[in-house]
C-alpha cells in the first residue's frame, strides 16, 4: 500500500500516542491500599496482653478535644508564619507560636504539590499517586478510608466552607457546606469573603463538632503576582484576624465548661514557588506551617525552638487520635507525640500502639517479606516491652522502674513507627509493569518503523510502500497467538491490578494484533534494507543525497539532547540544553551565509551539499523568493530580484540575521529565570512585575503589542488587520482592567476588575480571524483554488493564534511573542529562502526554536511553572474544557506557533516541490518520536530513582502531552498537503 510521507507519519504518531497513553497509565500507579476488613479484624486492637493479665482497653480511646476547627490556608508557606512576614503581618499567630498554648511544626508535602492530592494526604494519611495532578481539575468522590468518613460514621457533625474540591471529594459527609471554585484565580477577595461571612453565625452555634475552612485567596494572589506581591501582606493580616476571631471564640465556649477542651488547627495544603506557582518539589512549595492551638497544651515559654519538621500525612493520624476516631487504614503517618503529651503514660503508649499496629498491618498486606522489615521487628519488640510495662502497672508498681520502662517503650514505639512509615512511603505505590511493557513496545516499534522509512519518506516523491503481505503471513498469526497466550498467563496469574488486563478482550486482542502487525512490517523493511540492498538501490524513490556539515550538526544536537535525558540535573535545567543548541545553530547559520555569499561561485549559490546531490529534488524544492514572493508568482519574484542594490542590502541583512537572533535569544534568557537551580534568582520579568514598576511594564506591553501588529498584519486581509488591531487593544484593556498595567489616565487601582468583558471582546476577534482563515482554507481545499488563497487562510489562522497567545501570556512575556515573530520573519526572508534550505532542515530548525521558546516563556519541567491563571481568562466561573484548552495553549504556545508558522512556510509557494509538506510532517513526527521513546526506556529503568517523582515524572507528563499535541499538528499538516494529493491523483 503506497502512502504519502505525511499520512504515514501522522498514522505512526497516532499509534505512538496510544502507546504513550498506555505507558502513562501503567507508570503512574494506583497507591497500595489496605484490604477491607470485617468482624474482629475491623476493630481496634487491645493493649499488648501481659502474661497472666487481660486488658480492659479494647476500644478506641475517648476524644481529647470536644470540638475542632481546621483552618486550611491554600499555598501558605512556612516562612509566611514563622518568618519575617509572619512577625509583620500575623502578630496574633506569632504570639500563639511563641508564647501561647500551641505546638508548631513544619509539615512537608510530597510532590505533586497541588490541592486535590494534598487534601487526600491530609484526610487519609496516605501518599496520593502522581497522576492525581491531572485529576485535580475534576476531583471524583474519595472512596478511600479517610478522617472525614470516620468522623461521619462516629456521628460527628461536620460543617465545611471553602474550596469546592472538598465538596467533590466528600459529597455526602457535610451537614452544611458552601463551596467556592478554586480555579478562578483572578479573584482573591470574594473567594475568601464567601467563607468568612459564615463565621460569626457558626461560631455561636453548638450544632457541630468539626468545622473546616479552606481559604483560597492567598493561592490566587500567588498565581497572579508571586509570593513577594504587595497583596500578600494584607491577605496574611486578614488570615491572622480570622485565626484570632476563631481562637477567642473557642476560648469563650470553654469558659464555665468542665468538658474536654477545643482544638484549632492552622495549616496549608502546599506552599508556593518563587514565581507563585506550585506543583513541584522546591522548598517553598513543599514546606507548610502546621499549628495546633488548644487550652489543653502547656503555655510555650523559655527559649523558642525552631519548629520540628514532620510529614503532612502525620496530621490525619494525629487528628484521628485527638477526635477519638479510628486511624485511616491506608495512613502512613506518625502520631505527633507533643499533641498528646498532656495525657498519662498509659494513654500515650496506647495511642502509639494503635498507630504502630495500623502501620504494621498495612505493611503486612503490601509487602511479602514484611517479617524481615526492621520497623516490623522493632514494633514487635516494643509490643513485648509494652506488655511488661502494663504488667508492672496493673500490679500497682509506682517505682522509678515503671517510669524508666515507660520512657523506654515510648522511644521504642517512636522509632518503630518512624521506620515503618519510611518503609511504607517507599512501598506506597506499585507500578503496572505489564501495561508499561505493552506501551513501551508500541512506542519503540513506531520509532523503528519511522527510522527505517526515513530514506523513502524524504525522497523526491515523499511516498513509501507499506507492505501488507506480512499481515497475511504465518509469522503474524504465530506472533498473535504467542502474545495472546502471554496475555492470558499474565492476567490470570498476577496478584496486582493491571489496567491492560482490565480492558475488554476485544480491545486487548486489537492491541496485540497491532503490535504483531508492526513487528512484521518492521521485519519486512529490515529484510529489504539488509537482505536485498540492490533492490533498494534500484528503487527510484530512494534518496541518494549526501550529508552536509549542517546536517551533521543537526544530528549531533538531536543525539546530544536525547542523551542528556538520563540525568536528573539535565532534565531540571533542560532549557540550558536548548539555549546552547539554538546558539550553536545561529553560529552555523552565520557560517552558511558567509559561505553562500562570499565563498561560493556566483553560479553555485545553492544550498549545502545535501540539496545539491539530487538535481531533480533541488528543482522541485526551488523557492528562492522574498516575503513579497509569498503572495506572488515565480515570474514576479524573478523580476523583483534583479535589482543589484536590493541584492546587496539583502546580503548584509542575511549576514546580520544570525547575530540578531543570537542577541534576541540572549535578551529572552534574561527575561525569565527557569529550571530549578536558578529559578529563584531575580530576573527582568520579576523586576517588571513588581508593583513599583507598573509604568515600565505598561510601556513594554504597549510597545510589544504595537510590534506584534506590525509583524503580523502584512499578510492579512484588510478585515483581519482591523480585527487584529482592535483585538490587541482589547488585550491591553484586559490587562489594565485586572491591574497588571495601566493607561496614562489611570492613576489608581480602585477600578480593578476581573476583566471578563475585555477578554471576551478579544475572543470575538480571535474567533473572527480564525473563522476567516478557515473559510479560505476550505475554499482552497474544496474548490482547488490557487495557493494564494490557501496561504492567506493559513496565515490568518496563525494570526488568530498569535492574538490568543497575546491575551493569555502574562504582560511581561509579550516581548517573547515579539521576538518569536521577529525571528520568524528575518529567518524566512534572509536565511531560509535565499540559502534554499530544504524542508527537512527548515522543519528541524523550527522544532528547535519551538523548544527554546517553550522555556523562554518561563516554562520548565516542573508542574509549578504551568500558568493556571491563563485557563480562566474571560471566564466568570470554572468551565472544564475551555479552562484545560486555554491552559494547554498558553503552556505550549511557543512550540505551537512555530509549528503553525512552519506550515505557512512550507505551503507558501505554488512552485514548491509538493513533497515539502510531506517531508516537514515526517521530520516533525520523527523529532518528537525519538526523545519520547528514549525517555520512556530511561524512566522505566530509573523508576526507583530518588528523584523519580520530583524530576522524572513531571518531565514524563510534559513529554506525553507534547506527543498528543504533535499528533494533532501532524494531522493538520497532512490535511493541508493538498497540492501533493492533487499531483498524485493527476
Amino acid at each position: 500500500m503506497r502512502l504519502r510521507s505525511g499520512v504515514f507519519a501522522s498514522a505512526c504518531l497516532l499509534v505512538q500516542a496510544l502507546g504513550v497513553g498506555l505507558f502513562l497509565r501503567g507508570f503512574f500507579p494506583v497507591p497500595v491500599r489496605s484490604l477491607p476488613r470485617s468482624g474482629a479484624l475491623a476493630g481496634p486492637p487491645a493493649e499488648p496482653p501481659p502474661t497472666g493479665f487481660s486488658s480492659n482497653w479494647t476500644k478506641v480511646p475517648s476524644p481529647l478535644f470536644k470540638k475542632a476547627v481546621i483552618v486550611l490556608i491554600d499555598a501558605l508557606r512556612d516562612d509566611f508564619v514563622f518568618g519575617s512576614k509572619g512577625k509583620r503581618f500575623m502578630p496574633y499567630t506569632t504570639q500563639l507560636v511563641e508564647r501561647g498554648t500551641s505546638h508548631s511544626f513544619v509539615a512537608e508535602a510530597k510532590p505533586p504539590t497541588v490541592t486535590m492530592p494534598r487534601i487526600k494526604a491530609l484526610t487519609t494519611g496516605s501518599i496520593p499517586g502522581f497522576i492525581d495532578v491531572i485529576m485535580n481539575l475534576n476531583s471524583p468522590a474519595l472512596l478511600e478510608d479517610n478522617l472525614i468518613q470516620q468522623a461521619k460514621a462516629a456521628g460527628k457533625r461536620i460543617i465545611f466552607y471553602g474550596d469546592d474540591t472538598w465538596v467533590r471529594l466528600f459529597p455526602k459527609q457535610f451537614v452544611e457546606y458552601d463551596g467556592t471554585t478554586s480555579f478562578f484565580v483572578s479573584d482573591y477577595t470574594e473567594v475568601d469573603d464567601n467563607v468568612t461571612r459564615h463565621l460569626d453565625n457558626v461560631m455561636k452555634r453548638e450544632d457541630w463538632d468539626l468545622l473546616i475552612l479552606h481559604y483560597l485567596g492567598l493561592d490566587h494572589i500567588g498565581h497572579l503576582s508571586g509570593p513577594h506581591s504587595p497583596l500578600i501582606g494584607p491577605k496574611l493580616s486578614e488570615m491572622d484576624n480570622i485565626i484570632k476571631k476563631i481562637h477567642t471564640s473557642l476560648l469563650s465556649k470553654e469558659e464555665g465548661e468542665v468538658t474536654s477542651p477545643h482544638l484549632l488547627v492552622v495549616c496549608g495544603d502546599h506552599g508556593m514557588s518563587e514565581t507563585g506557582s506550585h506543583g513541584g518539589s522546591s522548598e517553598g512549595e513543599v514546606r507548610t506551617p502546621l499549628l495546633f492551638v488548644s487550652s489543653a497544651f502547656d503555655r510555650a515559654g523559655g527559649l523558642l525552638k525552631p519548629p520540628e519538621l514532620v510529614q503532612q500525612t502525620d496530621l490525619a493520624v494525629t487528628l484521628a487520635i485527638g477526635l477519638g476516631l479510628p486511624i485511616s487504614r491506608n495512613s502512613v503517618g506518625q502520631l505527633l507525640l507533643p499533641v498528646v503529651q498532656q495525657k498519662t503514660v498509659r494513654e500515650q503508649l496506647r495511642y502509639l500502639h494503635l498507630n504502630g499496629f495500623q502501620l504494621s498491618r498495612l505493611l503486612q498486606e503490601n509487602m511479602a517479606t514484611y517479617e524481615k522489615d526492621p520497623g516490623f521487628q522493632q514494633f514487635k519488640m516494643a509490643e513485648k516491652s509494652h506488655g511488661s510495662w502494663i504488667k508492672l502497672y496493673l500490679e500497682g508498681n509506682t517505682s522509678e522502674v515503671l517510669r524508666n520502662l515507660g520512657k523506654k517503650v515510648l522511644r521504642q514505639y517512636l522509632e518503630a513507627i518512624r521506620v515503618l512509615s519510611s518503609s511504607l512511603s517507599k512501598q506506597v505505590a506499585q507500578y503496572d509493569t505489564y501495561s508499561m511493557i505493552v506501551g513501551t513496545i508500541i512506542v519503540l516499534e513506531v520509532l523503528v518503523l519511522l527510522l527505517l522509512s526515513t530514506a523513502k519518506a524524504l525522497s523526491s516523491r515523499a511516498e513509501l510502500e507499506v507492505p501488507l503481505s506480512p499481515l497475511c503471513s504465518l509469522l503474524f498469526y504465530l506472533t498473535c497467538l504467542m502474545l495472546c497466550a502471554v496475555h492470558v498467563v499474565v492476567c490470570t496469574s498476577t496478584e496486582s491490578s493491571c489496567y491492560f488486563c482490565s480492558i475488554s478482550w476485544l480491545t486487548a486482542i486489537g492491541v496485540i494484533m497491532l503490535i504483531s502487525g508492526l513487528l512484521c512490517v518492521i521485519l519486512s523493511a529490515l529484510e529489504k534494507v539488509f537482505v536485498n540492498p540492490k533492490q533498494m538501490a534500484k528503487n527510484p524513490a530512494a534518496a541518494t543525497s549526501s550529508w552536509s556539515e549542517f546536517d551533521m550538526l543537526i544530528l549531533a544536537g538531536t543525539v546530544g539532547h536525547v542523551s542528556s535525558l538520563g540525568a536528573s540535573s539535565f532534565i531540571e535545567e533542560e532549557h540550558q540544553t536548548w539555549y546552547f543548541l539554538v546558539s550553536t545553530l545561529c553560529l552555523a547559520l552565520c557560517q552558511e551565509t558567509c559561505r553562500h555569499y562570499f565563498l561560493a561561485k556566483d553560479c553555485d549559490l545553492q544550498l549545502p551539499s545535501s540539496a545539491k546531490a539530487n538535481p531533480e529534488e533541488v528543482k522541485g524544492a526551488h523557492h528562492h523568493r522574498d516575503d513579497a514572493g509569498y503572495l506572488q508568482d515565480a515570474s514576479k519574484t524573478g523580476k523583483a530580484a534583479n535589482s543589484e542594490s536590493t541584492r546587496g542590502s539583502e546580503k548584509w541583512m542575511a549576514l546580520a540575521t544570525p547575530w540578531v537572533v543570537l542577541v534576541c535569544c540572549r535578551l529572552l534568557r534574561s527575561l525569565n529565570q527557569t529550571g530549578v537551580q536558578w529559578a529563584h534568582k531575580p530576573d527582568f520579568g520579576h523586576w517588571l512585575t513588581s508593583s513599583e514598576h507598573k509604568a515600565e511594564l505598561s510601556l513594554v506591553a504597549s510597545v510589544s503589542l504595537v510590534m506584534i501588529f506590525i509583524l503580523v498584519q502584512r499578510r492579512c486581509s484588510l478585515v483581519s488587520k482591523i480585527a487584529m488591531a482592535l483585538g490587541l487593544l482589547g488585550v491591553y484593556s484586559y490587562r489594565a482592567a485586572i491591574g497588571n498595567v495601566e493607561f496614562p489616565w489611570q492613576r489608581d487601582s480602585k477600578d480593578i476588575s476581573k476583566g471578563i468583558i475585555e477578554a471576551r471582546f478579544v475572543y470575538v476577534f480571535v474567533l473572527g480571524i480564525v473563522f476567516t482563515g478557515t473559510k479560505d482554507l476550505l475554499k482552497s481545499q474544496v474548490l482547488s483554488t490557487d495557493a494564494k488563497t490557501k496561504f492567506i487562510g493559513l496565515w490568518e489562522i496563525y494570526s488568530g493564534l498569535v492574538l490568543l497567545a497575546a491575551l493569555l501570556l502574562r504582560p511581561h512575556n509579550l516581548p517573547v511573542l515579539v521576538f518569536c515573530l521577529l525571528i520568524q520573519a528575518m529567518m524566512t526572508k534572509y536565511v531560509w529562502k535565499p540559502l534554499e534550505f530544504d524542508a527537512a532542515q527548515v522543519t528541524i530548525m523550527h522544532y528547535w526554536f519551538g523548544q527554546a521558546f517553550f522555556f523562554f516563556q518561563g516554562n520548565s519541567n516542573s508542574i509549578a511553572s504551568v500558568d493556571v491563571s491563563a485557563g480562566f481568562v474571560g471566564l466568570d466561573n470554572y468551565v472544564e474544557i475551555p479552562a484545560i484548552f486555554l491552559t494547554g495553549f498558553a503552556t505550549y504556545s511557543g512550540p505551537l506557533l512555530w509549528a503553525v508558522h512552519l506550515l505557512c512556510y512550507l505551503s507558501s509557494d505554488v512552485s514548491r516541490n509538493p513533497s515539502a509538506m510531506g517531508h516537514g510532517c515526517f521530520c516533525y513526527a520523527l523529532l518528537r518520536s525519538i526523545p519520547v521513546a528514549v525517555y520512556i526506556v530511561l524512566v522505566t529503568g530509573l523508576r526507583y530513582h530518588l528523584f523519580i517523582w520530583s524530576v522524572f515524572s513531571p518531565k514524563l507528563l510534559y513529554e506525553g502531552v507534547h506527543v498528543f499535541i504533535t499528533a494533532a499538528v501532524c494531522t493538520f499538516f497532512t490535511a493541508m498537503d493538498h497540492n501533493h494529493l492533487r499531483k498524485v491523483q493527476d
